[in-house]
């Protein structure tokens, strides 16, 4: 991996060597440079699980990707700046109260003197690692998530509209490689009930809020002040995707 064209790409400068505050700022850094999104699917492009790949798409062609290889990519830099890291399988919540299949998401546990939860490639979740074994509220951004630990742990997020906690993922600690993701990693991009091939999806974190574009919707968020306006055609996707992150297809 060449280190400084990641640091780059993500706009990090200074000391890289492990603690909680270099973590802190890759992860942060990362969010706000390298958007989530699922283009190549509708490009027909297909997403192979493998490292180097990831690195050629996002830092050397300034794309981004989603979870398998944002994290994927992430995991491999942190590892070469002497990092332990462990990828790790995670079930995504449903509306129905139920949680998707294995490996239908990848997320990271990043070891120092304690233990952190780190994931850049779920779209808008928390900004910096989250203490994994803390089930205080931990606040991020103005918002509160928290690590349950009865069995398997479940990460969740304070909704101030509902007055309860609303789960986004349940995971195990035990480490994976990413051939394990690979049965899920071809659902997602080939299924017609994978949600990634039913509309296109561009997301990041801005310093102010997020901005995300579908196919069919720009939605800015500052703060907590939401905007959204349905598109008129594929051309005013076009120019956006352009204009908002900079990226021609």
């Amino acid at each position: 991996m060449n280190i400084q064209a990641y640091m780059n790409r993500i706009g990090c400068r200074g000391t890289a060597r492990p603690s909680v505050e270099t973590l802190r700022r890759l992860h942060r850094r990362h969010l706000l440079s390298v958007p989530f999104e699922n283009l190549d699917i509708h490009l027909g492009l297909p997403i192979v699980l493998d490292q180097k790949r990831f690195f050629s798409k996002i830092m050397e062609n300034r794309r981004g990707g989603y979870c398998y290889e944002l994290n994927g990519c992430f995991a491999w830099l942190l590892k070469q700046l002497g990092f332990k890291v462990s990828m790790l399988s995670a079930r995504v919540a449903r509306k129905d109260g139920g949680f998707s299949p294995e490996f239908d998401h990848m997320t990271l546990l990043v070891h120092l003197r304690e233990r952190w939860l780190a994931d850049v490639g779920f779209g808008d979740l928390f900004t910096e690692p989250l203490q994994l074994d803390s089930s205080d509220p931990q606040r991020d951004d103005g918002r509160l998530f928290r690590i349950g630990k009865v069995g398997s742990r479940v990460l969740s997020r304070w909704d101030e509209e509902s007055g309860s906690w609303k789960p986004q993922y349940m995971f195990s600690l035990r480490p994976r490689i990413l051939a394990d993701f690979a049965a899920r990693n071809r659902y997602q991009q080939t299924s017609p009930n994978s949600h990634f091939t039913q509309n296109r999806l561009i997301s990041q974190l801005t310093p102010k809020g997020r901005v995300t574009l579908t196919g069919k919707q720009l939605i800015q968020t500052i703060g907590k002040r939401r905007v959204e306006r349905n598109l008129k055609n594929r051309k005013e996707f076009d120019r956006l995707l352009v204009q908002l992150f900079k990226l021609k297809l």
